[in-house]
């Protein structure tokens, strides 16, 4: 039997629209958009981001290795391959990322910071690499809150932890330039190699 051609009939994106068991209270788009933008301010835009590393996030949500009350319970309520789907859903989405909520000056010193800080991970104008995801057009509250999360081990999800010895050597105006630098950064696919 062919898939439907009812873009409701694509699994990934029914969850996505629906909220799969959770219903429509759990639905991704209530707080990501419906077209993975994120909210502007503490919901990440999810298009265009890798499936796996949306999919290892939604695994380390429902396990609780990645603390955050409302995706922990969305996560509970999907099995693994519906979080396989809405993974795929989100990674096929070109990445459109919302204006930048602040109107915050970033200091010409960012771009350097993050060279020094970021790249080897997360490529050139954060647009990803093979060892992080993109974080350009995230919004800068997001990033902040992320670092910050980081910094007291509140999130520790990267299995060698180098996130938490980058973002504890960083002070709190260090993460708030990175932050709104990165917020800056129009949202644009990653990589072919990615």
């Amino acid at each position: 039997m062919a898939p439907s051609a009812d873009r409701f009939g694509r699994g990934g994106e029914l969850i996505a629209m629906s909220g799969g068991e959770g219903g429509a209270r759990y639905a991704c788009v209530t707080c990501h958009g419906a077209r993975g933008e994120g909210n502007g301010f503490d919901a990440p835009r999810l298009a265009g981001l890798p499936a796996g590393y949306l999919q290892k996030q939604m695994e380390d949500f429902a396990a609780g290795l990645r603390p955050h009350a409302v995706m922990r319970d969305v996560a509970r309520f999907l099995d693994s391959d519906e979080r396989v789907q809405v993974s795929a859903f989100y990674a096929a989405l070109p990445p459109v990322g919302l204006p930048p909520a602040t109107t915050a000056p970033v200091e010409p010193a960012a771009a350097a910071l993050y060279a020094r800080a970021c790249q080897s991970c997360h490529g050139v104008d954060g647009v990803g690499a093979a060892g992080g995801p993109p974080l350009q057009a995230q919004p800068a509250f997001y990033l902040t809150q992320q670092l910050q999360d980081w910094q007291t081990s509140k999130r520790r999800n990267d299995g060698d932890h180098a996130m938490l010895k980058v973002a504890q050597q960083l002070g709190a105006d260090e993460v708030r330039q990175l932050s709104l630098h990165l917020s800056t950064i129009p949202a644009r696919p990653a990589s072919p190699a990615r």
